[in-house]
């Protein structure tokens, strides 16, 4: 039999501090529940098991702590968000039908010994899964440790421990008795460390071997002092550092085989917290709730049926996986088709979908606009829970505990459709998120099919000569780089980088990986000042980046019109932002001359222009009319260079005093202020000291004092409830402010600061993308919006319509809100992309 043992506590310790905080919608803790599941799958998968021990420790006082009141007393308690996680992990392993095993006096090192030696005497052999080293001393040629560390899960057999200590595993015990263990505490013989353990256990064998000859020679003085003063902690230290395998347990490995347990309620369990991939990779099924399905008759098995011609009353649409659309009213299943679809969507009905965007997409290829729609339920998911990892009927429907009403096999979702949507609005409406469904994603959803639809034109002639200057450049910079370096070499291998660099050139290493020297963007910008190399390769970098991911990738993705149809996102960011894809049309570079020269290849049909319309300092905007702070407030007011008008405030000069570099740091701290950026990220921006970026930062705070004030404030409110909200009302909940982790918390802090703000911005853009299509319809004008970017928007317009749109760009942004500080925005108009930005 093989049996595998894993030690839980090393392994759920090494998922909590692994994976970034999660948190389900409702503020539960999930990160370790997440990993555990994830380690213990791909263990499963490549080992194959007969059977599955998980050995917990108990939190009763062990027989060392009795020997001992020492042993482990450095340890820090269980975090309170790994505590909260445990007895949900177990219990779901339980409905899994793992088999754990925990005894008061022994810890889960006991276990694994105990069950090792076990197997072994049965003859069948042991996997030991754990993260922790003192488990190789069980190593043997039936034993095998699989050692998780932070990068892979390294098989130790005795040839490896060998191969790495220069002992055999049970040698590791009189190693440890020797050099101690800071972790557990336990002391070993003062001033011995590893190396010298190593050396005298290599030499005599064994800890009783070393007293035995400590005259011996080969041992020097001071050792020998060190060690006759201590023979006590030393042997304490073998006792302590020794596992057990005599702990009183089931030793049977056949008692471990995996139990059918309790599948319904691991798989609504893994749906409360929202594990849903989870639930595919158990090969589990939501079904109905474990209560209903006790109970319960079976569900009536609907066939779909003919659509009337008339639909009167609410009717629920949505996809199957294969992309057909299926609806459902009243317990009855319909198969619309393409044709009847299309005339549904703008007919008289009160259509809720799961999905609106594509469905829009049909309205508008038909001539219509989708009246017929409102309500989509994936939106909805959305805002009341922005951080999930994705949104389908399926996981949703186990998410809210909501049971299926019938069975479909040509539509298997459609049981628990009208009861979800219904579900997720009542959600909706209890956030205070209906408005912003309403009046914002799902009208923004008719925009961004329209847009989808419309595309951008290209130049792709112009992008192709870009590209072959760009080979040309490249082939230019690897010859820089070759000739610096004395060879020819991968430049995109960071092996091959780092032997160049850190080998050939003897540059000083910064860090270095289980593969490796780094050389990633960090590394090669400290070494700047070390050889003219590193500025060509930075360079490479760059023109290879634009060409593969933007010459190429757009001449890829130019479409038969001669346009790019980027997919937009809706559901996507936390604070609410929209992204774009295939191809990300949102992050075409503009910082440098060359990756700007992007947005010359992107251009305006024939007889017509772009008109691009640029929010002007919408966030600092916001910050102003939210904190009320007055001094920032008049600045906008009176149309100030607010960079300027805040350096002169700061330092208390004149505005016709402020130097470039001045306004250059008030710059960097008014944006700063909103990121939630500290002293030492800001001295990193001004390129000074954290003692003078610390300065700035306080004389910033002292002169703008309402600003500081809002900003506690959004922490305190964070705290109190959960989350933070935009102006607009939008929720983002923030989990790591309750976390007991001071990194966690302090970055909670910092998305409690800049939420509001980054996501009032994202809401305003969205509002003003609504509006702007509305109106260019209202007024029958040719002239179509075809790209939002961060605070911009960019219409495509007949020549004769320039002067219009550029109207109605600014009316629309500018008075889609009434703030304390106006919205200014900046118009321009061009054949290219880049003539009107």
């Amino acid at each position: 039999m093989k049996l595998m043992v894993l030690d839980g506590n090393s392994l759920v310790n090494r998922a909590f501090f692994g994976i970034k905080l999660l948190t389900t919608k409702d503020g539960r803790y999930t990160n370790a529940i997440f990993g555990f599941q994830n380690i213990l799958l791909n263990l499963l998968s490549a080992h194959q098991p007969d059977a599955v021990a998980i050995a917990w420790d108990e939190r009763a006082p062990t027989f060392r702590h009795k020997a001992y009141d020492g042993y482990k007393a450095t340890r820090h308690g269980m975090p309170e968000e790994l505590a909260q996680q445990m007895p949900v992990l177990k219990e779901l392993l339980k409905d899994l039908g793992f088999v754990q095993v925990s005894k008061e006096g022994w810890e889960a090192d006991d276990i694994l010994g105990t069950l090792a030696a076990a197997c072994e005497a049965q003859g069948g052999t042991t996997l030991l899964a754990t993260g922790d080293r003192d488990s190789l001393q069980l190593v043997d040629d039936a034993t095998t440790v699989l050692l998780a560390t932070n990068k892979e899960t390294i098989p130790m057999d005795p040839a490896a421990i060998q191969e790495k200590y220069g002992v055999t595993p049970a040698q590791l015990i009189d190693v440890k008795s020797l050099m101690g263990d800071s972790s557990d505490n336990i002391p070993g013989v003062p001033g011995i460390g590893e190396k010298t353990a190593l050396a005298l256990v290599q030499k005599f064998g064994s800890l009783q071997s070393i007293y035995d000859h400590l005259e011996d020679p080969a041992i020097k003085p001071g050792q020998r002092t060190k060690l006759g003063a201590n023979r006590d902690k030393a042997e304490l230290s073998y006792m302590l550092g020794t596992i057990r395998k005599d702990a009183p347990i089931d030793t049977d490995p056949a008692a471990y085989t995996r139990r059918p347990g309790d599948p319904t309620a691991a798989a609504h369990l893994l749906a409360g917290l929202e594990m849903h991939k989870l639930i595919d990779r158990w090969q589990l099924e939501t079904g109905s709730t474990p209560a209903a399905a006790e109970s319960a008759a079976p569900l009536e098995a609907v066939e779909p049926s003919p659509l009337p011609l008339v639909v009167e009353g609410r009717l629920y649409l949505a996809q199957n996986a294969d992309g057909s659309w299926y609806a459902v009213q009243d317990g009855q299943v319909f198969l619309p088709g393409t044709d009847r679809l299309a005339a549904l969507l703008d007919s008289d009905a009160d259509l809720w979908v799961f999905d609106a965007k594509p469905l829009y997409h049909l309205a508008l290829d038909r001539g219509g606009i989708g009246k017929a729609i409102h309500f989509d339920g994936k939106l909805a998911a959305y805002l009341l829970n922005p951080s999930a990892s994705g949104y389908a009927v399926k996981n949703l429907a186990g998410e809210y505990d909501v049971p299926a009403a019938f069975t479909c096999e040509a539509a298997p979702d459609a049981g628990v459709l009208a009861a979800l949507l219904d579900k997720l609005a009542a959600a909706l409406d209890e956030s205070g998120q209906r408005k912003l469904h309403d009046e914002m994603e799902l009208p923004l959803a008719r925009v961004l099919a329209d847009m989808e639809r419309i595309g951008f034109a290209v130049d792709a002639d112009g992008i192709r000569a870009f590209g072959d200057s760009l080979r040309g450049e490249l082939d230019g910079i690897l010859q820089s780089i070759y000739e610096e370096v004395g060879y020819e070499f991968n430049v995109n291998s960071p092996k091959q980088l780092g032997e160049a660099l850190f080998d050939k050139l003897g540059l000083p290493p910064r860090k270095k990986t289980s593969r490796g020297y780094s050389t990633d963007a960090a590394t090669l910008e400290s070494l700047r000042p070390y050889s003219p190399v590193i500025d060509q390769i930075l360079k490479y970098r760059t023109y290879a980046k634009l060409l593969s991911t933007y010459v190429e990738g757009l001449l890829s993705a130019q479409a038969a019109d001669g346009r790019v149809h980027s997919t937009f996102i809706q559901t996507e960011a936390r604070t609410g932002r929209i992204s774009s894809t295939e191809p990300n049309l949102q992050n075409i570079p503009i910082r440098t001359e060359l990756g700007s020269r992007l947005r010359g290849f992107f251009v305006a049909g024939a007889g017509k222009e772009l008109v691009d319309a640029d929010y002007s300092q919408i966030e600092l905007r916001i910050l102003a009319h939210i904190t009320g702070d007055e001094a920032m407030q008049q600045a906008f007011l009176h149309g100030a260079d607010i960079h300027r008008s805040t350096a002169a405030k700061i330092y208390h000069i004149p505005e016709s005093e402020v130097t470039p570099q001045l306004r250059s740091a008030s710059k960097a701290i008014n944006f700063g202020i909103m990121y939630g950026k500290g002293a030492f990220s800001l001295s990193k921006d001004l390129d000074v000291s954290v003692k003078e970026a610390d300065a700035f930062l306080k004389t910033y705070l002292a002169t703008f004092p309402k600003v500081d004030g809002y900003m506690q404030d959004c922490i305190a409110h964070a705290k109190e409830k959960g989350y933070v909200e935009t102006l607009f009302g939008r929720r983002r909940a923030l989990p790591e402010l309750a976390s007991s982790n001071f990194q966690v918390r302090a970055s909670g802090e910092r998305m409690a600061r800049n939420t509001p703000i980054q996501g009032t911005a994202a809401d305003i853009i969205k509002l003003a993308m609504v509006h702007v299509w509305q109106r260019l319809r209202d007024e029958k004008l040719e002239a179509r919006l075809l790209l939002q970017v961060h605070d911009e928007l960019i219409v495509e317009a007949p020549e004769a319509e320039v002067e219009e749109v550029k109207r109605v760009l600014r009316e629309e942004m500018e008075q889609v809100v009434q703030y304390s500080v106006p919205l200014t925005t900046d118009v321009g108009t061009g054949k290219t992309w880049l003539e009107a930005h």
